[in-house]
């Protein structure tokens, strides 16, 4: 097996740009309005050699998915940055402006990042190839960052854990299914309450806590994966973010190109699909699954106990998806990783479009860079 073929890459689109990963390295490309193309890139010191604990499988993939969605937000403040530049040395239209915060905004829900083998941690910038002063103090970008995550954390725990599961207790309540709890409602109470008295004595009912079966789970997982799709899809429907799933597309080619062994050209990587394995959509789509194999195992009578309890198996599940999809990504994995990531791929055709060639160039562009912060010979090889 070559070297090239022994190195997991993977990456993200940003802004009009792509990041991409190495196992020791990651570099981030953006195309300028004028058609230059300005990159970044870092070395990644591997902390699995130090705290060998990290190469421990389950465990590894937490810690990857705290570091992805670091170094995702890190090389989308990045791409944000140049877009700004960018703008302030002309007269921007008014439809501009919000055009990219709102980009910015929701970039980081939108791209998504393929797993590597082994956790690092984000090393001080060594290399910075931009003739323009673009980026902020390390603290400033540090805070930032944390208030990325943290906010990111919060909205999908609502969104996709407390949310669904308060749906579906109340579901189950409405139409008396397995477990349901009978609710009694004193009507000369409630006919004399105020309209937030109701609304409170409704809520109390309906709110009374279903133990969690199979049935009880496969409706929560349902409705998680409705909101999913239906967050996938509404972004799809935005113009400017569009443009960030063409950088997608370009990203999962080029991947493909270095995958196959192949030259990292334009015409090579037009040639692949633009749907991968270890992309993040496939990976949050064996989240969606795993979440209710082991929330039917774990349960309470406590509605409280119960949301508590699926925040904190987050890690858990995070860690046996991502070994899921690192076995799916292997061409020798067998038909059942295939299949668990088949949803996955179908989605992908939400969040990736046919990219241009532009857009190829910026992609192989990212991954050349980071390629030659690795060990030799494969920086001689990216060289070359």
């Amino acid at each position: 097996m070559s070297q090239e073929k022994e190195i997991i890459v993977g990456g993200q689109a940003v802004i009009e740009g792509v990041m991409m990963r190495a196992p020791n390295s990651y570099a981030v490309a953006v195309r300028r309005q004028d058609g230059s193309i300005v990159s970044k890139s870092e070395r990644l010191p591997k902390l699995a050699e130090k705290y060998p604990i990290l190469k421990t499988p389950v465990l590894r993939g937490s810690a990857v998915l705290i570091h992805s969605m670091m170094l995702g937000i890190k090389a989308l403040n990045f791409s944000a940055a140049v877009v700004f530049e960018d703008q302030t040395g002309e007269e921007t239209k008014p439809e501009q402006k919000p055009a990219v915060q709102a980009a910015a905004a929701t970039g980081a829900l939108m791209t998504t990042a393929h797993a590597i083998e082994s956790p690092a941690q984000i090393a001080e910038a060594n290399r910075v190839e931009s003739k323009s002063k673009i980026g902020s103090s390390s603290a400033g970008a540090t805070a930032t960052a944390a208030g990325s995550i943290a906010f990111a954390l919060v909205f999908n725990v609502l969104l996709f854990i407390v949310l669904p599961l308060l749906l579906t207790n109340f579901l189950f309540i409405y139409f008396g299914w397995t477990n349901a709890p009978q609710i009694a409602i004193d009507q000369a109470t409630a006919s004399s309450a105020a309209w937030y008295q109701k609304a409170w004595m409704w809520m109390q009912a309906y709110m009374k806590p279903v133990r969690p079966s199979v049935a009880f789970n496969l409706v929560d997982g349902v409705i998680r994966m409705i909101f999913f799709i239906a967050m996938i899809f509404s972004f799809s429907r935005l113009n400017d973010i569009k443009r960030v799933f063409e950088y997608h597309g370009a990203e999962h080619k080029t991947v493909f190109a270095w995958e196959s062994g192949e030259d990292l050209t334009v015409a090579n990587a037009r040639r692949h699909p633009r749907q991968h394995p270890r992309c993040g959509t496939s990976f949050l789509m064996v989240v969606m699954l795993v979440s209710i194999v082991l929330f039917s195992v774990v349960k309470f009578d406590a509605l409280t106990l119960n949301m508590l309890t699926r925040i904190a198996l987050i890690p858990l599940i995070a860690g046996i998806s991502y070994e899921i999809i690192r076995a799916a990504g292997k061409k020798e994995s067998g038909a059942i990783f295939k299949l668990m990531t088949l949803p996955g791929l179908w989605l992908q055709n939400l969040t990736t479009r046919e990219p241009s060639d532009d857009q190829l160039e910026v992609a192989i562009y990212a991954l050349k860079e980071s390629l030659k912060l690795e060990p030799e010979p494969v920086a001689q090889a990216a060289a070359a």
